[in-house]
């Protein structure tokens, strides 16, 4: 047997061909529907991570008048409202008035005690020293001051005192205010609508629950995308004798390619947060508390950072927002579909000098890996700053307590972002090795 007639016979699609592809179409499905549900998660994810950053940012909490305001009056009121004067004031008090009282004893005296020009005068001065002994007043005046500080201390007083106290504090409040209330107050109704909660509390207790599940999920799915492409890179191995195999293995492989690649650009790669967890501090004996103050949100996918660059006003950003786009998400696809071409069609046209070109030669302008490097980089020195930053607003004395986190991290479609650079060497690889057996084989040199 010739080897063309060899070939003829190699290319014959029979049961061998059929089992392959429906057990590739299977891993390829079961990839391409993680890769969905990643994507889907991630955009989930990503959007309510940006509502709770706005609900808590730092702008309508820490930085707001308002919530200033709110704390403060609470406590002022809280003290005011508990107020009960004890012994020890109630004797403070009553030494005060003792003391106003003999001082307006001896004024009212001396006021009448002065030299009188006029009749009328002279006859009051003349009845006051006949008829009052100011001595006998005087005497009187800590008794006085009992009933006096007695009285203001009944319930009723007391009670009519702290509701004078607590509508002044509140007519203070009302006249406190910045600009912020009214956009708080829409975001706040508009995300407690959406979240079905009623309150701070629920609202970010929902908000927590939701981020964990769905992180275990999100995590579970790259996990099985990549379950999905080693188990094809198994069967090369399994298959890798099976010439006559070798086309329908790579032809399938580059559309598992294809689908790393779509979920690696679109899915959310990094994520930077950083927040106050805690401020305390004392006021009055009582304290006041501000938690979960974000002070810088972000999440991006590789698509996401070419549409955020593209879309500045600057020239440098958006030429660099084309570079990244080009080298990054259009090179790597035509690389795909070159080789794709290469392996499938005829001589002529898998000679093509764009074909062989794009297909073998243009590694050195394919950017993926060194993207995956300059992601894992930019991660290392964000985390380090912010830790450094942050560690600097971390306060813990008597008066105030603050606690920092920097929750930055990498999410799942930067490790399917790196899978595809690594499956994609693979196949580069692979066809190399593929067209160099055709090529021995059609000169009867490869035995």
């Amino acid at each position: 047997m010739t080897n063309q007639q060899q070939n003829k016979e190699t290319k014959r699609f029979g049961l061998p061909q059929f089992i392959l592809i429906v057990a590739l179409g299977i891993l390829l499905c079961g990839e391409a529907y993680f890769g969905f549900r990643l994507h889907a998660l991630s955009s989930e994810q990503e959007q309510i991570k940006e509502d709770y950053s706005m609900s808590n940012n730092i702008t309508f909490g820490l930085f707001s008048v308002d919530q200033w305001r709110d704390r403060i009056t609470e406590v002022v009121n809280h003290q005011i409202g508990d107020f009960k004067m004890t012994p020890a004031q109630k004797k403070a008090l009553q030494a005060q008035v003792e003391q106003q009282l003999h001082s307006l004893i001896n004024k009212t005296v001396a006021e009448i005690n002065q030299p009188q020009k006029t009749l009328g005068g002279k006859l009051k001065k003349l009845a006051f020293n006949a008829m009052v002994n100011a001595d006998d007043i005087q005497a009187q005046v800590p008794s006085f001051a009992k009933t006096i500080v007695d009285k203001v201390n009944s319930p009723a007083s007391t009670e009519r005192l702290k509701n004078i106290a607590t509508s002044k504090i509140n007519q203070l409040g009302k006249q406190i205010y910045d600009s912020t209330s009214t956009a708080n107050y829409e975001i706040t109704k508009y995300e407690y609508r959406k979240y079905h909660v009623a309150d701070p509390v629920a609202f970010n207790n929902r908000i927590n629950s939701q981020l964990t599940a769905i992180r275990t999920v999100t995590y579970n799915y790259a996990l099985a995308m990549l379950g999905c492409v080693v188990m094809a890179l198994v069967l090369w191995l399994l298959m890798r004798k099976q010439v006559h195999l070798q086309t329908i293995l790579f032809v399938m492989s580059l559309l598992f390619a294809f689908v790393l690649l779509a979920v690696g650009i679109t899915a959310s790669i990094i994520e930077v947060d950083a927040r106050i967890q805690s401020f305390n501090f004392m006021l009055l004996g009582e304290k006041v508390a501000f938690e979960n103050q974000i002070l810088f949100f972000q999440s991006k996918s590789i698509l996401g950072i070419v549409e955020t660059l593209i879309k500045q006003s600057k020239p440098d950003a958006v030429l660099i927002g084309v570079l990244i786009m080009v080298f990054i998400i259009i090179l790597p696809v035509l690389r795909l579909v070159a080789k794709g071409i290469h392996i499938l069609s005829p001589k002529m046209i898998a000679e093509n000098k764009v074909v062989r070109y794009l297909a073998f030669e243009s590694a050195k302008w394919d950017m993926a890996d060194v993207m995956v490097v300059g992601i894992l980089m930019t991660y290392i020195g964000l985390n380090g700053i912010l830790k450094s930053q942050l560690s600097n607003l971390n306060i813990h004395n008597s008066l105030l307590t603050t606690t920092t986190v920097n929750n930055t991290s990498l999410q799942p479609g930067y490790f399917i972002f790196v899978g595809y650079v690594v499956f994609a060497s693979i196949l580069s690889y692979i066809l190399k090795r593929i067209t160099a057996y055709n090529a021995a084989e059609s000169k009867g040199k490869w035995r």
